[in-house]
């Protein structure tokens, strides 16, 4: 597993940091970009515009992210891990935003993070960020002038052909199916900076999330509804179960520890009609009639369910929007560890 280091000057918000980048990508194949199967090292960008930074700096930064996240800041800090993903819960225990942090440098020294978010809720954790702000010495800055891209597929790091404009470059932390983050100036073109790099559809990149059961934004983790466990933070590794107390720990943490999580989130494969014709939590039943979960969200045959694991390789049915019946098929994703457990 081959282990490098990328350490480079990047101006954000007038400000030099260095952004460290040391990451350790896990070799696994990916559905997408299959025109460029043939050819090792090519890579399709995907402009994620449904995705936002803020900037959140200062001497107390990691601190204050620690009490309201459920990953430990201190790998970021110690330069053990360069991005990681989390969680922010409600004090219920649910889930109110899925981010992705990336660690920010000046002097060699910890300094900050950017925080990648869904673009709809940018305000909505401002004020959430704010409200637990009190004396810390943090500043919190949205990002408008910077943008997301997702490089996929991702068993190797992409070659940078004008290292100075990527600002952000790390492996995705959820899973190497997702690839590799890129971050820039709004006004760069990837196929300026990333070598044999071609611009893809944004509908693909989604296609890909829920054909390997990624959820990602509020659409496929709705704030105070999702629960962390059943939305998979554990096999994303979004979550520490040793860093101490942070908001919505108690219910996360003695559902962990009772070892039994009794719905999951999973790929389902529609047989027919298409998932923009379903409701978001539209009701599962299984054939013979008894509850099977929730539809959550999708896109043309692929799509994310809540699915009672007790009915996960049943053959699944849902009511469509027109009142037609629509069959579906859950399935157990190949990045999931291997003694993952259908309770």
């Amino acid at each position: 597993m081959g282990v490098f280091s990328f350490i480079r000057p990047a101006l954000i918000l007038g400000r030099c940091y260095r952004l460290h980048g040391r990451v350790s990508p896990r070799c696994s194949g990916s559905g997408i970009g299959r025109r460029f199967s043939a050819v090792t090292g090519q890579f399709v960008c995907y402009p994620l515009s449904h995705r936002a930074l803020l900037e959140i700096h200062g001497q107390d930064t990691g601190s204050f992210l620690q009490g309201l996240i459920t990953n430990d800041m201190r790998p970021l800090e110690d330069s053990e891990r360069s991005a990681i993903y989390s969680h922010m819960l409600n004090v219920q225990g649910r889930t109110l935003y899925d981010i992705m942090l990336y660690s920010l440098k000046e002097a060699d020294a910890f300094c900050g993070v950017l925080l990648e978010c869904d673009s709809t809720v940018t305000d909505s954790i401002l004020r959430h960020l704010k409200m637990y702000k009190i004396r810390r010495k943090v500043t919190i800055n949205p990002c408008p002038k910077l943008s997301v891209w997702a490089l996929l597929p991702g068993p190797s790091k992409p070659e940078l052909l004008t290292p100075e404009k990527a600002l952000v470059l790390k492996a995705d932390p959820r899973t190497p199916k997702m690839g590799w983050r890129l971050v820039m100036n709004s006004d760069e073109d990837p196929e300026d900076v990333i070598a044999s790099c071609q611009k893809g559809d944004i509908e693909e990149y989604h296609k890909h999330r829920y054909t390997i059961g990624l959820p990602e934004g509020v659409k496929d983790l709705p704030p105070g509804v999702a629960l962390p466990l059943e939305s998979n933070i554990v096999y994303m590794n979004g979550i520490s179960f040793s860093k101490g107390c942070y908001i919505g720990q108690e219910l996360t943490a003695r559902t962990h520890h009772t070892g039994v999580v009794r719905k999951r989130l999973m790929p389902v494969r529609l047989t027919s009609s298409s998932a923009q014709n379903l409701e978001e939590g539209a009701p599962l039943r299984s054939q013979t009639g008894k509850p099977a979960g929730k539809h959550r969200s999708g896109l043309g045959t692929s799509g994310l369910g809540l699915v009672r694991t007790a009915h996960a390789k049943e053959a699944l049915e849902v009511k469509s929007s027109d009142g037609s019946t629509v069959t579906l098929e859950a399935s157990v994703p190949d990045w999931w560890p291997e003694d993952a457990k259908l309770n």
